[in-house]
């Protein structure tokens, strides 16, 4: 009983849409910022490297290096602060967790693309360009 009136109160904070991406994928999180008075909205790139969670508590970790520094960033999906998530690539992994990938850099910090995927959604876009 408990349960089901703490799943009606969460579900009012739900996103009606969600973004649609997986671990290997490389994705730009736009963040709001607030400072003082001021909004603005944050650009943060990098590779998705581990998903946990459900429904309001959904979490997703983006990993990024740059600039010889490597860092990563735990975002809420569901958080009013997270404005969009845009897909960049998607990658083809075979792990649900690439925390072997932290500290690495070159070749071994490369993630396979997705090929296969790509061109069905740039395909899937365009067919649907085309019905408008």
């Amino acid at each position: 009983m408990t349960c089901k009136k703490i799943m009606d109160f969460e579900e009012q904070f739900l996103k009606k849409e969600k973004p649609f991406f997986n671990v290997g994928d490389t994705v730009k999180v736009y963040t709001k910022i607030i400072e003082g008075n001021k909004e603005r909205v944050q650009l943060y790139s990098g590779l998705v490297i581990a998903k946990k969670g459900s429904g309001l508590s959904e979490t997703f970790t983006v990993y990024r290096s740059a600039y010889g520094t490597a860092m990563e960033r735990v975002f809420l999906l569901n958080s009013p602060r997270v404005t969009k998530v845009v897909v960049e690539k998607q990658g083809k992994v075979r792990r649900a967790k690439l925390n072997f990938i932290k500290g690495t850099s070159g070749k071994k910090a490369k993630v396979k693309e997705n090929l296969y995927k790509a061109e069905n959604t740039i395909v899937n876009s365009l067919e649907s360009e085309i019905k408008e």
